[in-house]
């Protein structure tokens, strides 16, 4: 028993030594792993920010791109970009971040000239900043300026316009841009070449003007498509507390469009004849719905009252000349003439009286008659023989 005892027992300060060794390497293990799991390390995140050809490298626990750069006391301009964004959340252990600062350019497009600020160093993206929209065909150039002190800019971009016109080919009409100065030189940059039987609507040695008209046609047969637009419908509703005149757009309509392909019969550039083939709606138009007023105005007075104020003596034939014209009604509407009022003016706007009051188109029936046969008498009897006045 006592050799066995002696053989076998570790010394308690050896078995001590090594089971905190173990637990301190399991227990380094195991914060690795969670560090690991979490993104980050006990000490903070490797942060590498490369600004205007500099490189500043940080140990930081910020969780963003902006605190990041707030604990490297890095200013940022308004117009600055940021790769990554400013707004991204750090997650892994190292970054790199990408400062491009802002820098005065004129922007020269044609005679226009304009400064902007801006951290782009491409010519389509300093002309997207400046709010300028380029078109494959147009020229640009990124050079230093000629005069930095009155520019106030070191860098100015030039861009050369292509002149716009308008490119009909076998029927399909394109608005297109080109840097040609004739047409045969466009035809031969936009790689369109003329087969035996097409036409070309001007002579090739014609210089390219803005707004110009190019046409290829085929001589005989053939079919083109065309886009064309579906007008919408107006409904209208009557409402009988708003006076007649009154209009509102309730919902406003829009215009649908449909693709009609026709099957054209060509001849040295002139179209001979022309038959639909099909046509496809691709989109449905929306019907406008307004509100119109239908309150008819209300006046007073009788057709006896009104023959009075008109100062109308002739009362016989007066009453036999304005029961066969409208039987003394002052809304009156021929349905189809569209003359109206107790005189029946046509057009109706010429008695300048509002539909409804019969004191003033009574007058005016009255000044008309005077004017035109000098008496009552004299108009009825033109009424009578020849069924109008």
């Amino acid at each position: 028993m006592t050799n066995f005892l002696r053989y076998s027992a570790v010394p308690i300060g050896v078995m001590c030594t090594i089971v905190a060794m173990t637990v301190g390497l399991v227990s380094f293990i195991l914060m690795s792993h969670v560090d690991a799991t979490d993104g980050t390390n006990s000490q903070g995140r490797l942060i590498t920010i490369h600004d205007r050809g500099d490189e500043q490298v940080i140990l930081t626990k910020a969780d963003t791109v902006e605190k990041a750069l707030e604990a490297a006391n890095i200013n940022l301009d308004d117009n600055d970009t940021i790769e990554p964004a400013i707004s991204e959340k750090l997650v892994a252990n190292s970054y790199n971040i990408n400062i491009y600062r802002a820098r005065p350019v004129i922007v020269a497009d044609g005679p226009v000239r304009q400064k902007i600020m801006t951290p782009y160093q491409t010519a389509d993206k300093i002309a997207e900043h400046a709010g300028l929209g380029l078109h494959d065909e147009d020229k640009t150039t990124l050079q230093p300026t000629e005069d930095i002190v009155s520019e106030g800019a070191g860098l100015e971009l030039r861009i050369d316009r292509a002149t716009p016109f308008t490119l009909v080919l076998y029927g399909k009409v394109t608005p297109a841009y080109t840097q040609a100065m004739t047409v045969d030189e466009m035809l031969d940059t936009k790689n369109i070449h003329l087969g035996p039987s097409d036409t070309l609507s001007i002579d090739s040695s014609v210089p390219i003007v803005e707004g110009m008209t190019v046409e290829i046609w085929r001589n005989g047969k053939q079919t083109i498509t065309e886009d064309q637009p579906i007008p919408f419908d107006v409904e209208k509703i009557k409402d009988v507390d708003r006076d007649v005149g009154f209009r509102e757009v309730k919902e406003p309509g829009t215009n649908g469009k449909k693709s009609v392909t026709y099957e054209v019969e060509m001849k040295n550039g002139q179209e001979l004849s022309r038959k639909e083939i099909q046509s496809v709606v691709l989109e449905q138009s929306k019907k406008q719905v307004e509100i119109i007023g239908a309150k008819v105005k209300t006046f007073g007075g009788s057709c006896s009252e009104w023959m009075a104020a008109a100062g109308i003596t002739d009362l016989e034939n007066a009453t036999y000349l304005i029961n066969r014209e409208s039987r003394c009604n002052p809304n009156a509407v021929n349905k189809s003439s569209g003359a109206c009022g107790i005189g029946q003016a046509l057009p109706c706007s010429k008695m300048k009286c509002e539909m409804g009051d019969g004191d003033c188109q009574m007058k005016w029936m009255n000044s008309y008659v005077i004017g035109r046969y000098g008496s009552w008498a004299a108009a009825a009897e033109h009424s009578r023989k020849h069924g109008w006045y």
